[in-house]
């Protein structure tokens, strides 16, 4: 990047953060821009910062990126200055060398979507470098995320290069044996991502809803459980696929089952084969558990996508917990190299407390899932060419 003291550089960041009352209420995206933004304000560019914010249909208050800057404020712990769209170029050339700033939200513009050259245009007449750092939106095509990286000479940020290095290390380069754990509710939403799995891992442990209809497809009678069972004759694919690519399916053998998905309702612990019609598979029984964290011990890579049951209510979470618990104790150990990504996955290992001690935790959902089914990623390739 060379001598950037006085240059004006535009840094594509996420600070799509959840809020309430008009107060963030989680600033872990705004702690993830950190290294990038201060490294450049301290080298003394001029810091802007692009982004989105929810899905306006126009500009409105209730969008408008002015409400985070206090708490971006708080976080970088230096005055961090607002540029809206009215008057912008005035605003950003009163600002000095060293100095943050937040542009108005990118979607205020109805091209931004659609990377029309003339949005695109708009942001670059701004700045002189661009610096994309927000992997989480890499996977789509918009005049912030990847028009502008045609434009202007560009570079990845810290963040941005931590998360790339992190899943190359998961899937792209690593050290075999590797497991992938895929869970959640549907197999239909997963498709893509079991169908590359069998070809890349050694083991697929299949949890949450879409293992029902994996059971299904073996002849498994799985109650009242949620399942879809007009894809059993596709996941019956998956699993001749995974043996001729001698990938090891894990699926469970014993399961907590109840009558109603309510907290701590009466369960039972039975073998697959024991379900009763009036019942549901709510979680993966202990036995499961334990074999599928001997299988997690002999492994040198994990890269997990979903929960193994209905972990958001007690006591199914139980085997959530317990994988997720080994997984965080090899890694502390050295002998694990996890890597874990997607909405509930991340809550997932927050509740069980073990997200810190996991080798890398991706907060984007949507791009997580789209690198994990093989696709490429255009705000990452506009980086490359």
């Amino acid at each position: 990047m060379g001598d950037i003291a006085g240059k004006r550089v535009l840094v594509r960041e996420d600070l799509n953060v959840p809020m309430a009352d008009g107060k963030v209420t989680d600033d872990t995206r705004l702690r993830a821009t950190l290294a990038t933004v201060t490294e450049l304000a301290d080298k003394g560019a001029i810091v802007l910062v692009l982004a989105h914010f929810g899905r306006p249909k126009g500009p409105s208050a209730e969008f408008s990126l002015a409400q985070i800057v206090p708490a971006y404020q708080a976080v970088i712990g230096r005055p961090v200055g607002y540029v809206d769209w009215e008057g912008d170029k005035d605003s950003v050339a009163g600002l000095k060398p060293g100095d943050i700033a937040v542009l108005e939200n990118t979607r205020f513009f109805s091209g931004e979507e659609k990377n029309e050259p003339a949005v695109v245009e708009r942001f670059a007449a701004l700045g002189d470098l661009y610096v994309n750092d927000a992997f989480s939106a890499a996977h789509r095509a918009h005049a912030s995320t990847e028009g502008l990286a045609h434009r202007l000479p560009s570079f990845a940020g810290r963040a941005m290069e931590a998360e790339l290095d992190a899943l190359d290390k998961a899937l792209g380069s690593p050290e075999h044996p590797v497991a992938a754990v895929v869970g959640g509710a549907k197999v239909s939403t997963k498709l893509d991502v079991l169908k590359q799995m069998v070809a890349k891992v050694d083991h697929l442990i299949i949890g949450g809803g879409m293992a029902n209809t994996f059971l299904a497809a073996r002849g498994v009678d799985v109650g009242k459980s949620l399942c879809e069972h007009d894809l059993t004759g596709t996941a019956e694919e998956i699993l001749d696929a995974a043996e001729k690519a001698d990938c090891i399916v894990h699926l469970p053998y014993d399961v907590v089952v109840a009558k109603e998905f309510a907290a701590n309702p009466p369960t039972r612990t039975v073998n697959v084969h024991e379900v009763a019609a009036d019942e549901m598979i709510l979680d993966v029984g202990p036995a499961a558990t334990e074999a599928l964290g001997d299988v997690l011990k002999t492994c040198r890579t994990l890269v997990w996508n979903g929960p193994m049951g209905a972990f958001e209510i007690a006591p199914f979470d139980t085997a959530t917990v317990a994988l997720a618990r080994t997984a965080a104790a090899l890694t502390r150990e050295g002998s694990l190299v996890s890597v874990a990504g997607g909405g509930d996955t991340v809550a997932a290992l927050n509740h069980a407390g073990v997200a810190a001690d996991f080798t890398f935790v991706s907060t984007a959902g949507g791009a997580f899932l789209e690198w994990m089914e093989g696709k490429e990623l255009p705000g990452v390739k506009a980086l490359e060419s």
